[in-house]
């Protein structure tokens, strides 16, 4: 059976129901039956929310005696956990679930698979609508949106039938009043104060079921269409220069627009009976539990780009249109989304805005890229956000320590306002510096290099006074590309690139793609079952067999640098060969644009990144190979530490101030003396003030830092006398039992650094 023809089955026998002269309670003993019928299902049960419990209400299958006896607190069991959360269950074995909770007066104990929806009013879980089966099974996608339009229907009923109580339902909980703390994923750095503004109200559906299909159709194709001239219209509006990866995103946002697909299922599920309304409202809920199922980050975020669409086209198909951005900020905003599109970011006022809470969101979201570009800080993960944050509710935004302050006292606000304060008296400190060359007390130049991705870093060159990019990531091009970004893509951003960085030299790295980076058009190069995608088929190993890729990034890269001096950077070496393999074709390129008169680069410097344990091992060889070589210390100290680095239970195991990973790092400089090549370390470990004074202690002398960090390492620098670091480093890394972090701490402090 279709989806369409299941729901068109249900829907029609509901709406007998909804016509009939039963009482409430009759209605919800005929659902649980239609329901449990028509997806032959043993068990169909209805929970709604009665003071401030999950109440069973009605059930086919369970034993009668525990209707109106059975109760679960919002958040018990896998009920009160679907409430709790506002999403959908689906389990073949439902007692391996952490929240099963087992209930002997129902008689349940013989069934094994499950399935839930939340029965919602105003974004307020008020009821629970279940299925169960004997045999452990995982509900089909068909039955799970069966499950959705009857938990629409049920909405409706249960509302106009006052079997819950609207203010219960509505009312503030705990969490809602008094400060809270919200806790997430730092997206861009910064700090913001505002109060708090929903991007958009929630579009309420007060008619389910269709009269009029037809007509349903047509509503909706006139709002697509409108959707999409809106689309158009901010696409062309954004106005962050030309030839930007943001220009990319926006191209690749407008293509979902577009999509038939998505447009489709919506008319199928107009064709089962529904609104247009609640359609589209259907068709999303089914978008929303695959975002929880995904794991490829590129993917869930593109799913996140057809959520933003959903909700413009459902407040445009509802005429309820109105965004906080189409209102107007009239204070200094913080904005509250579950996650926002690109082109909902560009709607706002740059002046007001002054920083966004997503529920969701991940580092790779298109809407962070363009977010970054407008200087707006951004937290994510914010769990719970929507339902903490009231709209008007004043928020203290610290997107660095990614934490936001909800209702904070007027203690907090102050302490706020001098941090505030003293972080832009800091920043000015930082900008004086920026002409400083960062010489130590003892009279070491050390090189002070950041970090970049997008042609828009690149203004953080001038802005910071660094000595150049210690390293550009290529990848970051390819991750927001929905096709493989054709060489003359790339040459532009290289060329522009090396335009704005002048005579500051850049080091390229090719590109990391693959493994946790993955991109649907190269799908077919990467194992789909990978354990551990950042020991997986990624970076160079990926690049050395997909030929055409690796020589369109370095005949662009050569061709962007012809008359310059050109740095290229080869990730996740391991091997000598794999080195040699790399620069082999860009040689060859090199002497085919020879052979085409082609102007080429005056010099080429090739560098590779240690991130692999195993290429310390090969340093005598390697050396002589290279011009420079970089440590990327994300990589190699979960290397070193068989750590997964993204798994929160090891977190304390993932500590840069490690004696075992600083005597690693030290034999590696150790193992380049006496050689001619530049060694340095990129990545976030040397942008923190205690760690990068470690770094200074076992003789790194260039580092590579995001551009917030350039300033407050160059002034640390000028305060350090590598003598004396060195000595100290020596003799902790000699000792066992030694700790780093608290040893440093106290010797900086004795000499007045700071190191925070």
């Amino acid at each position: 059976m279709t989806a369409a023809a299941s729901a068109r089955q249900i829907l029609t026998r509901l709406h007998e129901v909804m016509a009939s002269r039963l009482h409430a309670q009759g209605k919800l003993d005929q659902v649980v039956e239609i329901i449990g019928e028509c997806l032959s299902s043993e068990v169909c049960s209805i929970y709604l929310l009665r003071e401030g419990m999950l109440e069973l209400y009605a059930t086919r299958g369970l034993n009668k005696t525990a209707v109106h006896v059975t109760r679960m607190a919002i958040g018990e069991g896998l009920t009160g956990t679907i409430a709790d959360n506002v999403e959908t269950l689906n389990l073949a074995e439902a007692k391996a679930h952490p929240d099963f909770s087992y209930r002997p007066e129902t008689g349940e104990d013989k069934f094994h698979s499950f399935a839930g929806v939340p029965i919602v009013y105003r974004e307020r879980a008020v009821g629970v609508l279940c299925v169960q089966h004997v045999d452990p099974r995982r509900y089909e996608e068909v039955e799970i949106e069966a499950l959705q339009t009857t938990a629409m229907v049920l909405s409706e009923l249960i509302t106009n039938a006052e079997l819950v109580d609207e203010e219960e339902a509505l009312s503030l909980s705990p969490q809602q009043s008094g400060t809270q703390t919200l806790s997430g994923l730092t997206l861009v750095r910064g700090l913001g104060a505002g109060v708090a503004a929903y991007h958009q109200p929630r579009v309420q559906i007060t008619q389910v079921m269709a009269d009029d299909i037809e007509a349903e159709r047509q509503r909706v194709y006139r709002a697509f269409d409108k959707m999409r001239e809106q689309i158009d219209g901010l696409t062309n509006q954004a106005d962050f220069g030309v030839g930007g990866e943001h220009e990319e995103v926006l191209e690749t946002y407008k293509m979902f627009a577009y999509d038939e697909g998505w447009s489709r299922r919506i008319n199928e599920a107009i064709d089962s009976g529904l609104t247009a309304e609640a359609a589209i409202e259907r068709v999303q809920q089914h978008t929303r539990m695959r975002m929880r199922e995904i794991d490829d980050p590129l993917l869930a975020d593109r799913m996140h780009d057809l959520e933003d669409l959903a909700n413009r086209l459902l407040r445009i198909v509802s005429g309820q249109i109105g965004t906080a951005a189409q209102q107007g900020l009239r204070n200094d905003t913080i904005l509250i989304a579950r996650n926002l599109g690109p082109a909902e970011l560009l709607e706002y006022d740059r002046r007001r805005l002054k920083g966004v809470i997503l529920e969701e969101g991940s580092l790779t979201a298109h809407v962070v890229i363009v977010a970054r570009a407008m200087g707006v800080p951004v937290l994510g993960r914010a769990s719970r956000a929507r339902s903490t944050i009231r709209e008007g509710d004043e928020i203290l935004l610290d997107a660095t320590a990614a934490t936001a302050t909800v209702r904070p006292s007027g203690q907090m606000a102050d302490a706020f306002a001098q941090r505030f304060a003293k972080s832009k008296e800091r920043q000015a400190a930082y900008a004086e510096l920026r002409d400083v060359e960062p010489f130590t007390r003892c009279g070491t130049r050390v090189t002070v290099m950041m970090n970049a991705g997008l042609r828009d870093d690149m203004s953080a060159l001038a802005m910071t006074g660094a000595d150049g990019v210690g390293l550009f990531r290529t990848e970051f091009q390819f991750l927001v590309s929905a096709t493989l970004p054709q060489r003359e893509r790339q040459l532009k951003l290289y060329r522009d690139v090396l335009d704005a960085a002048g005579d500051k030299p850049v080091i390229f790295r090719t590109v990391d793609i693959g493994g946790d980076k993955s991109v649907p058009y190269l799908a077919s190069d990467i194992a789909d079952n990978d354990e551990n995608p950042a020991m997986g088929w990624r970076a160079l190993r990926l690049a050395l067999t997909r030929e055409g890729l690796m020589k369109a990034q370095a005949r662009a890269l050569l061709e962007a640098a012809a008359g310059r001096s050109l740095y290229v950077m080869f990730p996740m070496v391991s091997e000598v060969w794999e080195f040699d393999a790399a620069k082999k074709v860009f040689d060859e390129q090199l002497e085919f644009l020879r052979s085409k008169k082609k102007m080429v680069p005056e010099q080429i410097h090739f560098g590779a990144m240690l991130e692999v344990p195993a290429l310390a091992e090969m340093l005598d060889l390697l050396v002589p190979r290279l011009s420079f070589l970089s440590i990327g210390t994300n990589d190699l100290t979960q290397f070193l530490f068989a750590a997964d680095r993204g798994n929160p239970a090891l977190a304390e195991r993932y500590d840069w101030l490690s004696p075992p990973i600083f005597r690693f790092l030290r034999r590696v400089v150790q193992g380049t003396v006496g050689s001619n090549i530049d060694l340095g370390v990129c990545g976030e470990m040397g942008g923190r003030r205690l760690e990068a004074l470690a770094l200074l202690g076992i003789g790194v002398r260039r580092l590579s830092i995001t551009p917030a960090a350039v300033g407050p390492i160059k002034e640390l620098v000028r305060k350090v006398d590598l003598a004396e670091i060195t000595d100290a480093m020596n003799q902790w890394l000699s000792e066992p039992g030694v700790n780093l972090r608290e040893a440093l701490a106290h010797w900086a402090a004795e000499r007045e650094i700071e190191t925070e």
